[in-house]
Formats: C-alpha cells, structure tokens, sequence
C-alpha cells in the first residue's frame, strides 16, 4: 500500500487453475497429505517450484514414512489435465527434481522442546515453530496438535 494523503492504493494477484503457483501449491499440499495419512506426527515444510517441464519440490520433512515425491507430483499434474506434451506441460515427460531434507536440529528443537504454558484463564498456549501451522504463501509446515 501507498500512502498518498487519505488515499490508498491495494493491489493484489489472482491466478487461474492450471498457473504454476496453484500447481506448486497443489504439489506441495500433496506431499504434506501423504507425510500426515501415514504418520500423524510428521512434519513438513516444503515448496514447490514449477516451470515449462520442470518440477523442484524442496524443504524439510521429518517422518517415519516413505513418500514417493515424484509420484505425487506426476500424479498432481496428471490430475490438473496436463498429461500431453503438446500443452507445454506433461506429466509423463516434465523432469521431477526432490531435494528433501530432515528438519533442521534447530527448527526441530524448536519443536520438540516447546512448552506449552497457561495463557488467558486455563488456555494453553503453544510457543515456537509449528503454532500457526502455515507460515508462509507456499510453505507447509504442520506439527502435531494445536497446529
């Protein structure tokens, strides 16, 4: 926003289906599906990036589970509608790049060791990474309870 006197200027983006951002965002909502039907303790916190034949899946995750990133993505794109080439994206040919790493020992402690104190008559409030569950635009990040 900009102030100019009393007048303000907002601006905002608004994406159709099939844009790269709602497919990332579809993407990255996959994987975190997965992680949590499998282990409800997992957390995850990835981003996805997608360009004309190209799919980055990136971040942290920690869990118990095997997930098959690739697998997820594909069968996201595939569902969308892009599984021929000559719609500039298919799901059977676009290159599928997972860098997934565990969680960070500092974010994990964060985590791990948060404490929930009494807040406002009884309430419980939970401190540290996790509490809002979704810290960012494209970011996934959920813990176990209270997220």
């Amino acid at each position: 926003m900009t102030d100019a006197g009393n007048e303000f200027l907002f601006t905002s983006e608004s994406v159709t289906e099939g844009h790269p951002d709602k497919i990332a965002d579809q993407i990255s909502d996959g994987v975190l599906d997965a992680v949590l039907a499998e282990d409800p303790l997992g957390r995850v916190a990835c981003e996805t990036l997608v360009n004309t034949g190209l799919v980055v899946v990136s971040g942290e995750i920690t869990t118990n589970v095997y997930v098959d990133v690739p697998k997820i993505a594909r069968e996201t794109i595939k569902a969308i509608g892009y599984d021929n080439a000559s719609y500039g994206f298919d799901c059977h040919t676009c290159a599928v790049i997972s860098a997934i790493d565990e969680q960070s020992p500092d974010i994990a402690q964060g985590v791990n060791q948060a404490y929930e104190r009494p807040h406002q008559r009884g309430r419980r409030r939970r401190t540290g990474p996790g509490r809002r569950g979704r810290p960012g635009h494209d970011v996934r990040l959920r813990h176990t309870r209270d997220a």
